[in-house]
């Protein structure tokens, strides 16, 4: 349960424009999809991915960090890790265990299957996203694990797309698709005022003292 009363505190100290701007965002926010980043090893590209999160209102991304364990490059994410929720892994299971028991299908992204074209993919189930190494794609345990698979149609010689163009063209194309369609693909009431209260805290710089000084007063 939100503190209204402390909500109300911190997005004191925010401009009226920036509380605005918080409102416009939070409504193109989702959880009806999310991404799964698999074990890249230029993390420029799994960055980039959670920009591609931001820009086209994706809430959350997961990272699963079973071999190479690095962390997002906050240069190339450009800020995008204040407003996008990353959750890491340790394993595959783990997380594609986490994100079925929060009712998501598993969805592959790869040119090597013929199961469904991005424009014929049906968005209308929550759906989780993964993507895979540059090199290899994603692994045999996501594949297995797979309640379908999506690719992208391609008529040229080369046979995939850097994982963050990839990223960038599904999730444009099936964001825009959700929110053109009748499914109730919003933010919940109290998660917004989740989101509001976490992006006033990471707007305010001297937040500890802020926070410090409003509960010593709530004494």
């Amino acid at each position: 349960m939100i503190d209204l009363d402390y909500l109300e505190y911190l997005e004191g100290f925010l401009t009226d424009n920036r509380k605005e701007n918080f409102l416009k965002v939070l409504k193109n926010r989702t959880n009806h999809f999310t991404v799964v980043v698999e074990d890249v090893f230029q993390m420029h590209n799994a960055s980039a991915v959670m920009r591609s999160c931001e820009v086209f209102g994706v809430q959350n991304m997961n990272v699963i960090e079973q071999r190479f364990g690095k962390r997002i490059d906050k240069q190339i994410a450009m800020g995008a890790q204040k407003w996008v929720d990353i959750t890491p892994y340790d394993s595959v299971s783990n997380c594609i265990d986490t994100l079925k028991s929060k009712g998501y299908q598993i969805i592959a992204t790869t040119p090597h299957t013929d199961d469904c074209d991005l424009e014929n993919f049906d968005f209308s189930k929550p759906s989780a996203l993964c993507f895979g190494t540059e090199k290899e794609g994603l692994s045999e345990e996501i594949m297995q694990k797979a309640d379908g698979f999506l690719k992208i149609p391609m008529v040229g010689f080369t046979e995939s797309l850097n994982i963050s163009v990839s990223a960038a063209i599904i999730l444009q194309n099936l964001t825009n698709r959700l929110r053109n369609s009748d499914i109730p693909w919003q933010l919940t009431e109290a998660q917004i005022l989740e989101k509001r209260l976490d992006w006033a805290r990471k707007s305010i710089k001297d937040i500890k003292r802020i926070e410090a000084r409003y509960f010593e007063e709530k004494k």
